[in-house]
């Protein structure tokens, strides 16, 4: 697979804590002291909760902490701040699982991101409940896991597939259009670490062919929505979301073309985001450090 841009040598702090004066003083001031030069810095108060909420990155050449000591330096400052804090690092490649059922609209945008070297993640592993997509992705030469899912093997299966994720050391588990309803056993092992995407008619069109129900009540918006998968079933904090406009000019099969390009562009703004970790998650609700 092609390689990604070459990335900064930095490190990023995702912090979360209540809201108080002096935060960013202090943890600018930190950087600053040893000898770290700030190249990115967002923030944002929800003023309802008073919580805040920061996304910090800074270059570590030159930077006199060792990277493994961070952590540990910083401790102070943030049992001060009460902070919750994620240390992260620019140069760490993390591994993806992407789960996939028959349809590969979504699976291929994917494939191309990765294959392109525009996401900076390795995709060594392809999970299907069906065998429709097995040979694109052994002929792209990456491993493909079938697993046939029915409700008497359910939890025999996916314990098999959470073995695997751990042998292979997946980071992020994306479902692209994986049309199973993980267990919240399963979900308990990747929390804030699995993405879904679905269209956006729910709960109005829940189920089958969704589209087809659209179509026959006139709808005028479809659209797509990915989150975080919880186990409250496609009720996880949101990531992204996105809608197009139909009119009565446009058939089923439009809907569902205009449909699965919303899917993909929603899913993939998503999955770059938790790449990029720019995403904090707070009261099952995001905020997105764009």
């Amino acid at each position: 697979m092609a390689k990604s841009k070459i990335r900064n040598n930095s490190a990023i702090l995702l912090i979360c804590c209540p809201d108080q004066q002096g935060i960013v003083a202090t943890v600018t001031r930190f950087i600053s002291e040893h000898s770290g030069n700030i190249i990115h810095l967002d923030q944002h108060v929800d003023v309802e909760q008073d919580v805040f909420f920061m996304r910090i990155e800074w270059e570590l050449d030159g930077f006199d902490i060792k990277p493994d000591d961070i952590k540990e330096v910083f401790r102070p400052i943030a049992e001060q701040f009460q902070m919750d804090v994620q240390l992260r690092f620019t140069t760490f490649t993390k591994k993806m699982a992407v789960f996939v059922s028959k349809q590969g609209h979504c699976f291929y945008d994917i494939l191309s991101r990765v294959r392109s070297g525009e996401w900076h993640v390795e995709l060594p592993i392809v999970v299907s409940n069906h065998r429709d997509l097995e040979d694109v992705v052994k002929l792209m030469g990456m491993e493909f896991h079938h697993f046939k899912m029915t409700k008497d093997n359910k939890a025999e299966q996916e314990a098999e597939q959470l073995a695997l994720l751990k042998d292979r050391g997946i980071d992020l588990v994306v479902l692209a259009r994986y049309m199973q309803i993980l267990s919240d056993d399963f979900v308990s092992h990747y929390p804030n670490r699995i993405i879904n995407v679905h269209h956006a008619f729910l709960p109005a069109f829940p189920g089958a062919k969704p589209y087809h129900q659209a179509h026959l009540r006139g709808v005028k918006l479809i659209g797509a929505t990915s989150h975080y998968v919880t186990a409250d079933l496609d009720a996880g904090p949101i990531i992204a979301q996105d809608v197009i406009r139909v009119t009565h000019k446009d058939s089923i099969s439009d809907m569902i073309r205009k449909g699965q390009d919303t899917e993909k562009s929603v899913l993939s703004h998503a999955v770059w985001n938790h790449l990029q970790d720019k995403i904090a998650v707070y009261n099952n609700k995001t905020v997105i450090f764009e």
